[in-house]
């Protein structure tokens, strides 16, 4: 697993990563290892190629990132992450956003998206450490059985629930 975290202060040393931080905290233990962790400024360009390399790299299936989904001028970590993508998943983002929006309105704001770039799923959540917590306990239900399937040659059978 790899974790990204998409600041530019944060990239600068102005600011501690909390929400990097809380992406480890809640994925660690047996059933993910971080083996990459970044902190990059909030430039497309950036974004783009630090997400490609991991998700090409072969030893990561699963790519976390936080920070740069909102609506601000610098707010770019989709249109980064779209444009590497070979398949989009729509479903979890709508799943975290109509999740969450029970926790509050501004996740009507939130811009997350999720997909596949070979046989690693990325998924982009909001800078927010409550968000990324939030967040993270809508799709981790769903992450393990999402990366077997990303593993498999031929996918024959599917959970019934």
């Amino acid at each position: 697993m790899a974790v990204l975290t998409v600041s530019t202060s944060g990239s600068e040393g102005k600011r501690d990563d909390s929400s990097g931080e809380a992406i480890k905290e809640a994925l660690g233990g047996d059933d993910f290892e971080v083996v990459r962790y970044e902190i990059v400024t909030d430039d497309k360009d950036t974004i783009s190629a630090k997400l490609a390399e991991w998700a090409d790299s072969g030893d990561v299936d699963l790519i976390v990132s936080t920070g740069g989904t909102g609506m601000g001028r610098h707010d770019v970590t989709p249109e980064a992450c779209l444009a590497i993508l070979d398949k989009e998943v729509p479903g979890m983002a709508e799943a975290m956003r109509a999740e969450t929006l029970k926790f509050t309105p501004m996740a009507m704001i939130s811009r997350s998206v999720a997909g596949i770039r070979g046989s690693t799923l990325i998924i982009t959540l909001p800078g927010s450490t409550k968000a990324v917590k939030e967040c993270l306990d809508v799709v981790m239900p769903v992450i393990p059985h999402s990366l077997e399937l990303l593993h498999r040659e031929k996918v024959d059978e599917h959970p019934v629930d």
